[in-house]
């Protein structure tokens, strides 16, 4: 399988990015904020998601590894298929859509074409289920996010390092991603971003 792909955009229509590698085009799935990233005719590098069925090869990309590693967690909630997650992930960027998981907000996720409310809340319960595991983990390691302390920032920090579980990283990712982070001047989905695209690529 496919890690990254890397080569010239040659066409770009509605979820669709191709990729020309050697003289050969790859097609690839794309999420509306992967591909307002891309240009035609300039080079680009797609983080990659391949599904191979019996009749198809399927490739999804992504402008970053962070957009990758959400899209797979949203497929693997119940009843999420990667045009789901796609849409999903076209109205919400990682940060946001983990805040909204966070928050048990479900009116981001609606906003995605054919995503009802229930398929949001089964996302956001999914997705919350993954984050009390990984605390779980967390406490059981003697780490927990108690030790960012009680003040503002402190509660900040904590809510970043929910959000970053949502999107699959683990307690010593996180904790080493969120260390040295300046939480007195960041929101959190801020700090989620400066994470997503400083340490954790």
């Amino acid at each position: 399988m496919f890690y990254y792909l890397e080569g010239v955009v040659t066409a770009m229509e509605l979820n669709l990015a191709v990729v020309d590698i050697g003289g050969a085009g790859y097609a690839c799935g794309v999420t509306a904020h992967t591909l307002s990233r891309l240009e035609l005719g300039k080079k680009a590098r797609l983080y990659t998601y391949c599904k191979l069925r019996e009749d198809a090869f399927d490739i999804y990309g992504f402008y970053s590894a962070g957009e990758k590693r959400c899209f797979e967690y949203l497929i693997g909630v119940t009843g999420v298929g990667a045009k789901a997650a796609l849409a999903i992930l076209s109205f919400c960027t990682p940060e946001s859509l983990a805040l909204s998981v966070i928050n048990g907000d479900e009116r981001a996720i609606t906003a995605a074409p054919g995503v009802g409310k229930k398929l949001a809340q089964r996302v956001i319960l999914e997705l919350k289920d993954k984050v009390s595991r990984e605390a779980s983990a967390m406490e059981a390691s003697g780490y927990a996010p108690e030790s960012y302390g009680d003040s503002e920032p402190g509660a900040r920090l904590r809510d970043a390092a929910s959000g970053l579980a949502v999107l699959g990283y683990s307690q010593g990712e996180i904790s080493a991603a969120l260390r040295g982070v300046d939480a007195q001047a960041l929101t959190v989905e801020e700090i989620i971003r400066q994470v997503l695209k400083t340490s954790l690529k």
